[in-house]
């Protein structure tokens, strides 16, 4: 995972290399910028600061960053959010739209009488929300 532009896409690409990155540069390094002594310890990527104590997954989506004394806690967080979104694109498979799964026509009457209902609120009282 790289805060910022690489090189070589189809060289890394072949060796099956995952990388993650901002896009990518004809260029290598211009120059070297000084190493900090605590360089190895702790890495900043945009507004993250991680260190050996966190962990980093990466799909082609993107990357998570994941304290590790919360994986367990995370990951179980995730295969909830994946369960409802398979069970939801299953019905829609199945001739079930979403905005029927998720009573949208109700939301909307509500949100008639009670304009500061948001749809999150709305959702998991459906039992829509991918989110807690």
């Amino acid at each position: 995972m790289i805060w910022g532009l690489n090189r070589d896409s189809a060289d890394v690409a072949a060796i099956g290399l995952p990388v993650f990155s901002m896009g990518t540069v004809p260029t290598g390094p211009l120059g070297l910028r000084p190493r900090a002594d605590d360089a190895l310890t702790w890495a900043r990527v945009g507004e993250w600061r991680l260190s050996r104590a966190d962990l980093v997954f990466g799909d082609d989506d993107g990357v998570l960053f994941v304290p590790a004394d919360r994986v367990e806690e995370i990951f179980s967080l995730a295969e909830s959010i994946r369960d409802t979104e398979r069970h939801q694109a299953d019905q829609i498979r199945g001739g079930t739209t979403l905005r029927g799964q998720l009573h949208f026509e109700d939301y909307l009457v509500k949100r008639r009488t009670n304009p500061d209902l948001g749809l999150r609120e709305h959702l998991r009282s459906v039992g829509g929300a991918i989110e807690v």
